[in-house]
Parts: C-alpha cells; sequence; structure tokens
C-alpha cells in the first residue's frame, strides 16, 4: 500500500466547510486503487496554531501516483486549499500493516 499523510492548518473561518468538503471527498467517487483515507483533528493542537492531518491509501504507488496527477484530483486539491491558512505539508511513502 502506497499513499500520503499531509499536515495542514485550517482557516479557523473556513472550519466548517473544510470539515464538509473532507466528508464529501470520503463519500465521492472512488479512483482507481483508492483504498481509504482519514482526517485526524488532535485533541490538543500539537503545534502553535490549529493543527490537522489528512491520510490517503492506495494499492500500489502507481494508483496513487496516476491518481495525484489527474485532473480531478487538482480540482479537489484547489478546493481544499482555498480553505487552509498555508500549504500543506505532504509525505508520501508506503503503508505496512493489516
Amino acid at each position: 500500500m502506497y499513499g500520503t499523510i499531509a499536515r495542514i492548518h485550517p482557516r479557523p473561518d473556513r472550519i466548517d466547510e473544510l470539515t464538509a468538503l473532507g466528508q464529501a471527498m470520503m463519500e465521492g467517487p472512488r479512483a482507481a486503487g483508492y483504498r481509504v483515507s482519514y482526517i485526524f483533528r488532535p485533541d490538543q493542537d500539537p503545534y502553535d496554531r490549529p493543527t490537522w492531518f489528512l491520510v490517503a491509501v492506495f494499492d500500489d504507488e502507481a494508483t496513487y501516483r496516476a491518481n495525484a496527477s489527474s485532473p480531478e484530483q487538482d480540482a479537489q486539491y484547489r478546493q481544499l486549499r482555498e480553505l487552509l491558512a498555508d500549504d500543506p505539508d505532504w509525505t508520501d511513502g508506503t503503508f505496512q500493516g493489516g
């Protein structure tokens, strides 16, 4: 399995919109190779401002990269970015386990 973990900083005035967008993305059409995604909201922010983590998992690196370079994913990213204080910090890699 392969995917990404992103650290994001939501704009405080757009939290409800970000929550709704995340839910819509998880319930929407599935890209080839997509397995699961999560939004993690820490009980206490470990940084100096609200910080969330996004996780997306795919079957393998090839399906992950195909999705990442698709026009549909670009459109979703642009929607997401409007709700953030700054650019996400992405970390791509291999998932192990279950």
